[in-house]
């Protein structure tokens, strides 16, 4: 597909924006090992090729199990992720689905293991990831697709 508008040299300022909501997240309470696991499902959700490949480099760099990335589609079925884990990956994927209200279970389970607080910061990274899936998958550089290294936009 050939690259209609380039993004990163027309967009700067909304991708600022952006960008802020993604510093803020670096410092969040939840930690960033759950915070990528979280990206990389929502891109997996929303097949967006360069955060999976990010994301997948970033947890790969920080020690995580390759099995559990490449299982994760189906996380529900297995016994690879902890229940904290599991209530974060129900929430993102309820909110990205989003199909009207969440349902009441998926709070309470997500409210079982996070604060209130941090379930804020699970909804601003959801909000985040989709946000950053959907400019890369509307401004499509196939070229860019695997040139990512970890920490690469931890200043950004």
């Amino acid at each position: 597909m050939k690259q209609v508008v380039n993004i990163y040299e027309k967009g700067q300022r909304g991708l600022k924006a952006l960008n802020t909501l993604g510093a803020y997240l670096y410092k969040s309470p939840v930690e960033q090992s759950l915070l990528n696991l979280i990206y990389y499902r929502v891109s997996q959700l929303n097949g967006c090729a360069f955060c999976l490949d990010m994301h997948a480099k970033d947890l790969l760099a920080n020690g995580e199990n390759v099995q559990r990335l490449l299982v994760l589609d189906a996380w529900k079925e297995t016994n690879f992720y902890s229940d904290r884990e599991r209530a974060a990956l129900a929430f993102a994927e309820a909110l990205t689905k989003l199909n009207g209200p969440i349902d009441e279970a998926i709070h309470n389970e997500t409210l079982q293991h996070f604060t209130e607080e941090e379930m804020i910061d699970l909804s601003f990274a959801v909000i985040a990831i989709n946000g950053y899936n959907r400019v890369n998958i509307a401004f499509m550089q196939p070229e860019v697709v695997g040139t990512y290294t970890p920490g690469m936009f931890q200043n950004a």
